[in-house]
């Protein structure tokens, strides 16, 4: 489980060791209600899309009361989308995280955010590490995101873009960014200008991983350069530093729940194999001893 171990962040605290109390999928669940977002934060993406990246940004509509999808209908539609069984410990999480952004989907003022969807494609993706198979794990996350009536390739294009933007980056040009041009720059320069005004602005804890995940990526993750970007985009530091304190704590309980279950698998293919290995020795034991008996006439 090498890439379950990978999730800390550097430059934060470790993950809790193994001496804590495994977690079940119930408590996992249980717990990820400290992952759940702000009522006053939310916004609502139009769903028109243009060719421009940062165009994205500026174009948005209002969704009326009958558009407004339900939580049963979303569920359902992810459901449809994929029919395979998803072990518990993945599904818990899977199935709590969906109710979640589907509220925050459905908020009138939720506007669609590149910074968001790196946000997001973290969290699923470190949430998801270890999944047994990677094609499966890929159909869930076109599952989900298109159960939220939005598009997967779009969330992973700009999650690429602003991660292949942020390795090019050093501290000081990260937090420089609105005395520069560029597409990446353009999109930060709008969130702060939202964020300021404290108008349409869709803060959430996957923004918050967003922007963490830029730090990690520029090698910058000392917390003063995170207040630089913080205080950059008008966001509110001791907002983002309790939503990763959060989020740390559920990676630290579900790598604990990956670890136990893994310890599982291996311990049950073990007497699997055991079984199997003296159910062989068995039959080859009987097939010598009825050769011999065909050949001795008794």
């Amino acid at each position: 489980m090498a890439a379950v171990n990978s999730v800390s962040f550097s430059g934060l605290s470790q993950c809790s060791d193994r001496r804590l109390p495994i977690p079940s999928a119930r408590s996992l669940a249980s717990h990820f209600d400290g992952f759940r977002f702000r009522k006053s934060v939310f916004c609502h993406y139009s769903g028109v899309r243009t060719s421009s990246f940062s165009s994205r940004m500026v174009i948005h509509c209002m969704a009326s009361g009958t558009d407004v999808t339900t939580v049963a209908e979303t569920k359902a539609n992810f459901l449809k989308a994929y029919k395979r069984p998803i072990p518990s410990i993945y599904n818990t999480v899977v199935q709590e995280l969906i109710v979640q952004q589907h509220l925050m989907r459905y908020k009138k003022t939720y506007r669609y955010d590149p910074v968001f969807a790196l946000g997001f494609v973290t969290v699923y993706d470190r949430l998801m590490e270890g999944y047994p198979s990677d094609e499966d794990r890929d159909a869930i996350f076109q599952a989900y995101i298109n159960a939220l009536n939005e598009d997967p390739e779009q969330y992973r294009i700009d999650a690429q873009k602003l991660e292949e933007w942020a390795r090019s980056q050093t501290a000081a040009s990260l937090v420089e960014f609105a005395s520069r041009e560029g597409e990446v720059e353009s999109i930060l320069k709008d969130i702060a200008e939202r964020a300021g005004s404290k108008g349409n602005f869709s803060y959430s804890r996957f923004f918050a991983i967003g922007l963490f995940r830029l730090l990690e990526l520029a090698n910058a993750s000392e917390p003063s350069i995170l207040e630089k970007l913080c205080a950059a985009l008008n966001v509110d530091k001791k907002g983002v530093d309790r939503d990763l304190d959060v989020y740390r704590n559920l990676l630290s309980k579900l790598v604990q729940a990956k670890e136990l279950l893994k310890e599982y698998v291996d311990r049950e293919k073990k007497k699997r194999d055991e079984r199997a290995g003296s159910q062989t020795a068995s039959e080859a034991i009987t097939k010598c001893l009825g050769e011999y008996s065909m050949q001795t006439g008794l």
